[in-house]
């Protein structure tokens, strides 16, 4: 029955996770395993559920136990009012980013841009981005053949064209100059010593790779896309960035001394997340 069956996610959850984090695995358990909304849990509150779901019930229960992030186990999370596919192998897409999309989405409304987006990982922003931006031309990159292969199955899952290419962040890039009207990245910017504020799950599960920085150089990542912007974006283009809150300042110098004009922008939060720089 629905009604043991939530009885059981919330008994066996309830010492690992808040009550709140425990109710919104309910639903999205249940939406993937039985194709059920919130409504309809309610109203089939008495339901028999077949024995197949609710053994994987107890398997998602299982893995959950052991910290492993709910998007990972369903391998499916929503962005931006699309679906995305997501393995270890990709970051999971954060409400931050999402704002960086909505951010970039209403200053760009019934515009056709070329976009650039680094370090891609599951194409969240890039495949969005083209959603809402039909007439752009998109590219986006990232090191990880793994993170193109999920961005590519994403971009054809959402029914959106995009062009994909491998580049090293901290490398040369591979396109042509002065061709893009817009840059975006969340490049890795937690610092190493800020693991210890980090949970479990983010730390066992999700790829060090797209998250974390040296203590002693936490702009690395910045510096080198920067550089790149400036060759890639026409007279005039924008370069947008989420960021790490504690280096908003060393972030604008940075823009500053590359000649580009910078604005940093507060997330829903009132913490220093977004770095928008047109180049002069």
């Amino acid at each position: 029955m629905m009604k043991k069956t939530i009885r059981f996610i919330r008994e066996d959850l309830a010492s690992f996770y808040e009550p709140s984090e425990i109710e919104s695995f309910i639903t999205l358990i249940f939406s993937f395993v039985f194709g059920y909304s919130k409504k309809e849990m309610i109203l089939n509150a008495d339901q028999i559920l077949p024995e197949s779901g609710l053994q994987k019930v107890a398997a998602i229960v299982s893995r959950l136990k052991n910290n492993e992030p709910i998007q990972y186990i369903l391998g499916e999370t929503e962005f931006y009012g699309l679906k995305f596919n997501v393995e270890p192998g990709v970051l999971i897409p954060r409400f931050e980013t999402e704002e960086l999309v909505d951010l970039i989405i209403r200053r760009k409304h019934n515009l056709a841009v070329k976009i650039l987006d680094i370090g891609t990982g599951s194409g969240c922003i890039a495949i969005s981005l083209k959603k809402q931006l039909p007439g752009s031309d998109v590219w986006c990159c990232d090191i990880s053949d793994q993170a193109l292969k999920i961005a590519r199955k994403n971009a054809i899952q959402n029914e959106v064209v995009i062009n994909l290419e491998k580049f090293d962040i901290l490398g040369q890039s591979p396109f042509s100059e002065n061709g893009f009207d817009l840059v975006v990245s969340n490049p890795p910017y937690v610092t190493e010593s800020e693991k210890k504020l980090m949970q479990k799950n983010v730390l066992n599960f999700e790829p060090s790779l797209a998250l974390f920085v040296p203590d002693n150089d936490p702009l690395l990542f910045y510096r080198s896309i920067v550089m790149n912007a400036k060759k890639l974006l026409v007279p005039g283009g924008e370069l947008y960035f989420e960021i790490n809150e504690a280096y908003g300042c060393e972030v604008s110098g940075l823009l500053i001394e590359n000649g580009y004009n910078v604005d940093i922008l507060k997330d829903i939060n009132g913490k220093d997340r977004f770095a928008i720089a047109q180049k002069q």
